[in-house]
């Protein structure tokens, strides 16, 4: 395969190297490509308007703090063989490729069912790109089989299958380039400087002991800030009440939509969406592995599907879809209200009748309108595998216990907020053309 060297301009970490032939090919796939039109953040740009880059930039960012790990770490003496150094940039190239429209909330709307998740899909596309090296005519069969052998190695670090654990932690642990890329991109582009943090340092500062990634003793300070940003960044942006009242409001006109589709309503979708919300995903799932039906149909999902969708369910028959829809396209969104404690039944019975008298519905979909919501999230789990920070004198002790900052009990705190996300009965009277009547008195429409 004939080497190509890629320069792209970050607007995080300057210029990046596509540094190998391999990758490069891999960036062209389509499954790689398709990311450019999924957004990081999903529904976060209804609070930081700045936050509209995509999954594409955000692997393109972690591959290339991979690179620059793995550079650290064979100046240290750490063996890394050139096999193992690509095949670690593939597999953090591909960690997201799986993801699905808007971040999680396609998989939260049951639109992949029987316990699949993005992960899965994932995989499977590491396994078809891996195939398309075999079958492909990119390059002659000995340079396929070296890209076929790299992806296959690549799998096997994806799933902590190959001997040097380490570069599986530079993928995915509690210290990993995954999460050093997105603190620093999602940071600067929703402006939000308390994610800030010290990557080049902590990479620097990174070591190997006994077949584990560690941080040397010298970093440590880095690695606290790390902790907190991340702590701050999940409070601050991932689970900002606005950006979860919009994921909660999406979930629902999803599920609306497929309990329609389900009970033989026509609405419009693009084929991909319609797939999902026939319920094929779970009909098939159970032959993930072998279904590439279903992989053609996600492959060709992005968040434009869900958008062009929910354009044109603003003006649907189905009063539900139709007010959920409108709330969603002019950002009407779902009011936050915190709560102490759960609804009781006579709470939910008063919201019910409030939608009711105000919608026109029955009691059962009024249970659109509203929903409880519990946000949780810890800056550190104890369950998992820790970060080491490494000593002079060789010792490695768990940052929990190594940090003169902070202690098990702080990292591990899990904080909750539990939340009713409510539509307000009365809205902004908003006017919507009547599409029905749009395409009534202008038949020369051709989309109708």
């Amino acid at each position: 395969m004939t080497k190509t060297r890629k320069i792209i301009n970050d607007p995080v970490f300057g210029f990046l190297s596509i540094p190998d032939g391999v990758l490069f090919q891999i960036l062209q796939h389509p499954y790689v490509q398709r990311l450019n039109r999924i957004r990081q953040l999903g529904l976060s740009f209804f609070v930081y308007p700045g936050a509209m880059h995509s999954r594409f930039l955000h692997s393109l960012g972690a591959m290339h703090l991979m690179h620059e790990a793995l550079a650290s770490l064979c100046e240290k003496g750490v063996e890394i063989t050139e096999q193992e150094a690509t095949a670690a940039m593939a597999a953090i190239l591909l960690h997201d490729v799986g993801h699905g429209p808007f971040s999680h909330v396609f998989e939260e709307a049951g639109m992949l069912s029987n316990g699949m998740s993005h992960e899965d899909i994932s995989l499977m596309m590491m396994y078809e790109i891996r195939d398309w090296f075999s079958s492909s005519q990119i390059a002659l069969p000995k340079e396929r089989a070296e890209a076929s052998a790299i992806m296959n190695l690549a799998i096997r670090i994806f799933k902590d299958e190959y001997e040097k654990h380490f570069l599986h932690q530079l993928i995915s642990s509690q210290l990993d380039v995954d999460r050093l890329d997105y603190l620093c991109r999602d940071s600067f582009f929703c402006g939000v400087t308390e994610g800030s943090v010290a990557s080049a340092r902590i990479l620097k500062m990174m070591n190997v002991k006994d077949g584990h990634l560690v941080v040397e003793a010298k970093g440590i300070y880095s690695v606290e800030k790390f902790l907190v940003a991340r702590r701050l960044m999940y409070w601050q942006v991932y689970l900002h009440h606005t950006s979860v009242a919009a994921e909660q409001l999406l979930i629902k006109i999803l599920t609306r939509a497929k309990q329609l589709v389900n009970s033989g309503v026509e609405l419009f979708a693009s084929p991909a969406l319609r797939y999902f919300l026939n319920g094929a995903a779970g009909e098939n799932s159970k032959f993930l592995t072998h279904n590439s039906e279903l992989l053609y149909w996600y492959a060709a999902l992005d968040d434009s599907d869900l958008l062009s969708a929910i354009k044109v369910w603003v003006n649907s028959g189905d009063k539900v879809l139709s007010v959920l829809c409108e709330c969603f396209a002019n950002r009407q969104l779902f009011k936050g209200q915190l709560l102490e404690s759960s609804l009781t039944e006579e709470e939910c019975e008063a919201l019910r009748n409030e939608y009711v008298a105000r919608f026109g519905v029955n009691k059962a979909d009024a249970d659109y309108f509203f929903v409880e919501h519990v946000s949780t999230s810890n800056t550190y789990s104890e369950n998992g595998e820790a970060i080491g920070i490494l000593f002079k004198d060789g010792s490695v002790r768990d940052i929990a216990n190594a940090s003169d900052m902070l202690n098990m009990e702080t990292l591990t705190y899990k904080p909750q907020k539990r939340y009713l996300f409510k539509l307000k009965t009365e809205r902004s009277k908003l006017k919507i053309v009547n599409y029905e009547i749009f395409c009534t008195t202008n038949s020369h429409v051709a989309w109708r």
